[in-house]
């Protein structure tokens, strides 16, 4: 069993790893009334190892944790480290012999890996293991959270990358400890090569049964060793690398050691002879670690943390050099933090990662802060409890029991009694980025996610509890980090009031932020909305926006200026520019202020864009045909009626689709009239403009009058509406949790998961077993039963043909800007021929 079972928070899809084979089934856990966490197990089960052993590495993706992909690793011996990179893109997977492999996504596929490079230190065990750091990190300002600007509430810390490039650029790598006491780091280099040295951390080895690893701001690596035995000193070491001569070059330099405090007190120190667990309290902190010295039955933690001291002079020297005197020397010294008392013996640790920025670094903070879930770092004991500690003061916060007895927080763990066997309890865990959301492998083998409320089961007002869950999403919006732990807490209530809040604080913003987060915050108001059956059928409509913002974008990146020298606006900004200031509802006096040449493109890639075209006239011909029925805000589209921007965006569109009807006519949309001399398009556009002049941005927003309204209404009798093909109802799991109730599930079996009545009765959203799929993103049709292989995306269930059918450079171009992630940021995975 590995030692790490890491959550890749940074990555757009949360997913979990299990370094061996697993069989899933559960008996949920019980919790203490008024305890903070909430379970919601996945859990899972260990097959008996058969005696030629293959070990395998199991990944899956928390929103279908029952669809488990698994890997043969090929390792000779048992995988003692696991490691996701930021982005959640690679794995690193070390063994017992010294082995490690570096794991990439195929074809940005979430449940198909291959490895094609890694490194090997024979024969010596790897202890500890760690990308190393890129140089981003960005804090949390938790007493500035009431604050209007991001800029203020999260901040970027100047923190150097482990190695650079030229131009500054972060190189990647990992770095490994082994048992021996060797340190050994390999350099991905750009072509492809890998830069491999190894070096001993001191000239003395000695045994490293423990180790861990952490950075420094100004690019140094600090490592932190123990043999085990809590008479022996935890010893630590900062770690240079340098690339010399197309050669890794790596120094080594002692830092100042530490005695637990437990283990001097003659009292104690024989009963705790063993060091168990040794961290530091996160990757890019390695001036605090936490220890814990334990015994048979018992254990005891403690934080410590590295400062700078002044070295007191004697007077004598400082009269004989005045100068010693004005600059007192300084020296690094670990000191005590806290320490708790005797525990139950401790079976796992897992430690908070969001960079939270306090201004008072004292153990006292803000009352409004002292249970906020980035604080605690979680506990895991021998009796089946984990506690939710401060990972500063050690105080609990909240406590989870597993059995159904419950107990004092306060009781001592010798007082307890004792079982007739040994309890289920946690083998190894991980906190979600946001510390959410705990994972954790018991010693059954049984996998379980665990909800940590926000108000760690304290008593806390509902406007504050949606102000830490909307702090928290801002901090996601901006960083990119996956948002599927803070949906565990969002109820069907919170939806409307977080989704208005949040775009609030996103109106709120410079213009510049806002249109490098205008996709992100679609995405997030998407996923929100999924949680509440009123809100359901605005999913479809952030989904469109994604949509068409996507298809806006391209359209308009293949146009080129007539002339190369051109200064001023790009052909782009200057079709929004006119069209935004030309209101005339004829399409073609339109047409005659913009420069045709601009516009003019290769046959086949205007007949290859055809199924985005077709996509865009049919949408403007729903959301027109719809407006008398705006009333409705079950129907999908509703929200268009009155979005001035996206309206003037299809209105900009089809002025483009007009200009290239006229180079080649097979492009043009094709509707189904009733009439063979009606202009469908000028009719449309007329439509449009004059909806769109009801709600644009520089004017006064004003209803549609009655008249449009009238023409609207005569639309089914002059053209056919088209049926839309919208988004499925997401078949994942947070949408269809149900409040503190846990969930059995099953690897490799789908539940029948209780859905919403509601989401079921609205038209267009349901598919019937034989119906015709879509391929949502080139807008083709599959078939009731596909032949092409497809990807679908982990967060919002688009599909997709895993190989394009088109080679133009603008399909091309279209299908890079969702290749390696969906338009709504998810990952995806590939599905069976039956499934889309």
């Amino acid at each position: 069993m590995a030692q790490e079972h890491p959550l890749p928070v940074g990555a757009p899809g949360l997913r979990l790893v299990l370094p061996q084979p697993h069989r899933l089934h559960h008996r949920p856990p019980q919790r203490r009334p008024g305890c903070a966490p909430r379970p919601a197990p996945i859990p899972c089960h260990q097959a008996p190892a058969p005696t030629d052993l293959t070990r395998m590495i199991h990944i899956l993706d928390t929103e279908h944790p029952w669809d488990v992909h698994s890997i043969n690793s090929e390792h000779s011996e048992a995988i003692t480290c696991l490691e996701w990179d930021q982005s959640g893109s690679r794995l690193l997977s070390a063994d017992a012999d010294g082995q490690i492999k570096c794991w990439s996504m195929a074809d940005h596929l979430a449940n198909s890996w291959e490895s094609h490079v890694g490194s090997l230190v024979e024969g010596d065990p790897i202890v500890a293991l760690s990308w190393l750091h890129n140089g981003v990190k960005l804090a949390l300002h938790v007493e500035k959270s009431g604050a209007s600007s991001f800029g203020e509430k999260f901040s970027r810390v100047k923190f150097s990358p482990s190695l650079t490039l030229f131009g500054g650029k972060p190189m990647e790598g990992w770095i490994a400890v082994t048992v021996s006491g060797l340190v050994t780091v390999s350099l991905l280099k750009p072509s492809g090569q890998v830069l491999t040295s190894t070096e001993s951390l001191c000239r003395l080895r000695g045994r490293a049964a423990l180790a861990d690893i952490a950075f420094t701001g100004g690019g140094n690596i600090v490592v932190a060793t123990a043999d085990g035995s809590s008479a022996s000193p935890v010893q630590f070491y900062k770690v240079c690398v340098s690339v010399v001569s197309e050669k890794c070059r790596i120094d080594t330099e002692i830092l100042p050691s530490l005695f637990m405090r437990c283990t001097t007190d003659l009292n104690r120190r024989d009963r705790l002879p063993a060091i168990t667990h040794l961290k530091f309290l996160a990757r890019d902190m390695s001036e605090q670690v936490l220890l814990c010295a334990s015994s048979q039955t018992s254990s005891v933690v403690e934080c410590w943390s590295l400062r700078k001291e002044g070295l007191p002079v004697n007077n004598i020297f400082q009269q004989l050099s005045p100068a010693v005197g004005d600059k007192q020397p300084m020296i690094l010294k670990w000191r005590i933090l806290s320490a708790t008392n005797d525990l139950d013996r401790v079976s796992a640790v897992a430690l908070p990662k969001l960079p939270i920025s306090l201004t008072n670094t004292d153990l006292k903070v803000a009352s409004d802060t002292q249970f906020y879930p980035g604080l605690g770092l979680a506990l895991a004991f021998h009796d089946g409890s984990v506690h939710i500690v401060h990972r500063l003061s050690l105080q609990t916060m909240a406590v989870f029991y597993s059995s159904a007895a419950p107990r004092s927080v306060d009781e001592p763990a010798i007082k307890r009694p004792r079982t007739t066997g040994p309890a289920i309890h946690f083998k190894a865990m991980q906190l979600s980025w946001t510390s959410l959301a705990l994972v954790g492998i018991d010693s059954h083998g049984r996998l379980s996610m665990l909800r940590i409320s926000p108000s760690m089961g304290h008593s806390l007002d509902v406007g504050l509890a949606l102000r830490h869950l909307l702090f928290l999403l801002e901090y996601c919006m901006v960083t990119g980090y996956d948002w599927w732990d803070i949906l565990l807490h969002v109820q069907p209530g919170m939806v409307q009031s977080l989704v208005e809040k949040l775009h609030e604080e996103y109106t709120r913003q410079k213009a510049e932020l806002q249109q490098v987060l205008s996709t992100r915050i679609l995405a997030m108001k998407a996923s929100l909305c999924k949680l509440s059956p009123c809100t359901v059928t605005r999913v479809c409509d952030y989904h469109a926006k994604l949509f068409l913002i996507a298809i806006s974008s391209t359209l308009k990146s293949l146009l080129r200026p007539h002339v190369l020298n051109t200064p001023d606006k790009s052909p782009g900004d200057r079709l929004t520019e006119i069209c935004a200031k030309i209101t005339d509802v004829d399409i073609d006096k339109v047409m005659i202020n913009l420069k045709t040449e601009e516009f003019v493109l290769d046959m086949n890639t205007l007949q290859a864009l055809q199924q985005l075209l077709q996509w865009v006239g049919d949408f403007v011909l729903y959301l027109l045909a719809s407006l008398p029925n705006q009333g409705s805000p079950l129907r999908p589209g509703h929200s268009f009626l009155r979005d001035g921007t996206s309206l003037g965006m299809l209105r900009e569109l089809m002025v483009v689709i007009r200009i290239w009807g006229l180079l080649k006519p097979s492009c043009l949309p094709v509707y189904t009239a009733t009439s063979d001399t009606q202009d469908s398009m000028s009719l449309l556009f007329r439509l449009l403009t004059k909806l769109w002049i009801c709600c644009r941005d520089e004017g006064p927003t004003s209803e549609p009058d009655e008249a449009l309204v009238d023409e609207c209404c005569l639309l089914p009798s002059q053209l056919l509406i088209p049926t839309l093909d919208w988004l499925p109802v997401s078949d994942g799991l947070v949408s269809r949790l149900q409040p503190k109730q846990p969930l059995r599930l099953h690897f490799g079996k789908t539940p029948a998961l209780p859905g919403s009545a509601t989401t079921l009765q609205l038209d267009g959203l349901i598919r019937a077993p034989g119906h015709p799929k879509t391929d949502h993103l080139r807008r083709l049709h599959l078939g009731a039963h596909p032949t092409e292989e497809c990807k679908a995306c982990t967060r919002c269930g688009c599909v997709t043909m895993l190989k394009s059918p088109n080679k133009t450079t603008a399909v091309k171009q279209w299908e890079q800007r969702w290749i390696k992630n969906c338009l709504c940021g998810g990952l995806w995975r590939r599905v069976p021929l039956s499934c889309p």
